[in-house]
């Protein structure tokens, strides 16, 4: 990827959590994939699942052995974005840091770019 910038960075923690997450799963998995959808007041939401398989277009991003897909409608919306897993007493899950936002919606759900 000469001068292309890395699609997706991956926090430790996330990586971590990607671990614990496909080895509790009960069948074969390619990976984890990354997607953004028309959801929320400010336009997109990520979105997370299981990959069976990787599809024909998904860019891979290799994290110590883990598979990132990305969905490639999301590609252009998360370019640069760094994936981080957060832990409080009151909440936990993945936060995306994403250079190309220029806004998000009051209760941080959704963005646009």
């Amino acid at each position: 990827m000469s001068g292309r910038p890395q699609p997706l960075n991956v926090t430790p923690a996330a990586a971590e959590r990607i671990k614990a997450l496909i080895a509790s799963r009960d069948k074969p998995t390619a990976g984890i994939r990354v997607g953004v959808r028309n959801r929320g007041c400010s336009g997109m939401s990520y979105t997370l699942e299981f990959a069976d398989e990787k599809a024909a277009f998904d860019e891979a991003v290799d994290i110590g052995g883990i598979n990132i897909l990305i969905d490639p409608k999301a590609a252009m919306f998360i370019i640069g974005t760094e994936m981080d897993y957060v832990e409080s007493k009151l909440e936990s899950g993945f936060v995306f840091r994403n250079p190309n936002e220029k806004g998000r919606c009051g209760c941080g759900e959704s963005f646009h770019v």
